[in-house]
């Protein structure tokens, strides 16, 4: 890793990332802050999803109803809306660091630089993944301060499952950033790597989701990283997270290290 590009990129990139850390903190501290009106209610409301169909409430990982803040928060923050959010944010962090550069001949000057190809990808790799870190850290925090600020003692949370399906969240999405990092060092085409990352990435959150639906077509789910993102499991003490985030992180990685070596051998337009 080139230190002196890792400051560049992420002094460049610190707005965008910004944008979404505090995008993701407001969405999260919203759902603390309506939680409260809501425990009024979890009777009637796990009334509703009982009369729902299961694979409605399975595809949005609401399988615990609303009987605890933890089940409410994963459902409807875990679910799908920092999925969405971070789904948006591989995606086009990604392309903005290799493909983009390569596009718009930006990328000449860095190879220009006394570095080796191997070292701008990785920095470049390096920023992607510290930038979902800080995000993830970013809306942890809001959690906590959610908590603190709008439930204090009125009902129960588990901090360490909490902190658990972050950072499980955050290894799903290092898994889904590295596919998109290598499909950015292989094309020449900004809107191509864009196009190409978000059919397969959003394509997987689908298949996932239909998954979840339908039994007969739960096969779907087998193709798709999403699958190992359980957070309804983890905040009931089930499934197994440990093992979910060894393999997210081996996929990432393997996205990472494939995109990084594709890049150092490639022919590049400059």
């Amino acid at each position: 890793m080139n230190l002196p590009l890792f400051k560049q990129m992420m002094k460049i990139n610190l707005k965008g990332i910004s944008n979404y850390a505090f995008g993701s903190a407001f969405y999260i501290l919203l759902m603390f802050w309506l939680y409260p009106g809501i425990a009024d209610n979890t009777g009637a409301l796990n009334d509703l999803m009982e009369a729902m169909p299961d694979g409605l409430v399975n595809a949005f990982g609401i399988q615990g109803g609303f009987g605890s803040m933890e089940a409410f928060i994963s459902g409807e923050y875990y679910g799908l809306i920092l999925p969405l959010l971070l789904a948006i944010f591989s995606v086009m962090l990604s392309t903005q660091l290799m493909a983009r550069l390569v596009d718009q001949g930006s990328m000449a000057y860095l190879l220009s630089t006394p570095t080796t190809r191997q070292r701008i990808a990785a920095t470049q790799a390096g920023v992607l993944a510290a930038g979902l870190l800080l995000i993830m850290v970013v809306a942890t925090a809001a959690g906590f301060l959610g908590y603190a600020w709008f439930i204090g003692d009125q009902f129960e949370f588990d901090g360490s499952r909490f902190i658990l399906m972050n950072a499980v969240a955050w290894t799903l999405f290092i898994a889904v950033s590295g596919i998109s990092f290598l499909v950015s060092s292989l094309a020449n085409d900004e809107k191509k790597a864009l196009g190409i990352s978000g059919v397969l990435t959003f394509g997987m959150f689908g298949l996932d989701m239909l998954g979840k639906i339908s039994d007969s077509v739960e096969w779907l789910r087998f193709v798709s990283v999403f699958s190992l993102y359980k957070p309804g499991e983890i905040v009931n003490g089930g499934g197994d997270p440990l093992l979910a985030s060894i393999i997210l992180l081996v996929i990432g990685i393997a996205g990472f290290a494939a995109g990084i070596a594709a890049f150092s051998k490639r022919d590049l337009p400059l």
